[in-house]
């Protein structure tokens, strides 16, 4: 495993696309999050609302590049065709498939991981000393919503890469993604019955999985910020599983 996770993460650090796609991700994350943040209008009470998840916006785009970014990992070699030499170096296709995940979470967790912490400093030096409180690492909601975020970053990630496994063609498995992530909330708000509406929110991948972020007002939200975040890691699971089995059963 430790040859296969090395040529893996050769693969990542040698192709430019890889590169590009984080830095851009850490940038929409911090840029989006700062632009945000700097419309807030601060009093002597306070900021109002949920100061961490407002700081945390960016994600909102930056997942996209993420999971643009593990897509092309397996849809990249199929285009190629250099997923044949891959899955010839390594017969073991489950073993494959799995360094390909491991190098995903690792890339991605060290760049959610500068992402996320970029845009809550950017929230502390854009708000004034009002936001001290709630932005800082001390408080625990905003740790856990700090943490929550950076794996959620993985689990869409994840999600992406099972995806493509199980579609094999980079554009189609893009706009799966980033339907499941961008329509289907879309979609919810459209609904009128309530009854579906609330549903729909807490069994989508984004919506479920951002609940994680917030900080205040819990108890309005559609689901509880460990369950959402465990609702995308059963998206996450599952679009995984169905990749390998796939990639296994298959002629490349």
């Amino acid at each position: 495993m430790r040859l296969v996770l090395h040529a893996e993460w050769t693969k990542v650090r040698t192709v430019a696309s890889p590169v590009w796609l984080l830095l851009g991700a850490i940038a929409a994350t911090v840029a989006l999050s700062a632009g945000a943040t700097s419309v807030v209008n601060c009093t002597a009470s306070g900021c109002g609302g949920d100061t961490t998840r407002l700081t945390l916006m960016g994600v909102y785009i930056g997942q996209a590049p993420v999971a643009i970014l593990a897509v092309l990992i397996v849809s990249g070699e199929y285009g190629s065709g250099m997923i044949r030499t891959t899955l010839m170096a390594v017969p073991r296709r489950a073993t494959a498939f799995a360094a390909k995940a491991i190098t995903l979470t690792g890339v991605v967790a060290v760049g959610g991981t500068v992402a996320v912490l970029g845009s809550v400093l950017a929230g502390r030096l854009i708000l004034p000393n009002l936001a001290d409180q709630a932005l800082s690492l001390g408080n625990g909601p905003t740790m856990r919503a700090v943490v929550g975020t950076v794996l959620y970053l993985i689990l869409i990630a994840l999600l992406s890469l099972g995806i493509a496994a199980a579609i094999r063609d980079s554009a189609t498995s893009i706009g799966i993604v980033l339907g499941l992530l961008y329509i289907v909330p879309i979609l919810a708000q459209t609904i009128s019955d309530p009854h579906w509406q609330h549903l729909l929110q807490k069994i989508a991948p984004m919506s479920a999985g951002l609940a994680v972020q917030a900080t205040t007002d819990l108890h309005t939200l559609p689901i509880s910020p460990w369950a959402g975040l465990g609702v995308t890691a059963v998206w996450a699971a599952a679009a995984l599983t169905v990749g390998c089995l796939l990639l296994c059963t298959r002629d490349a």
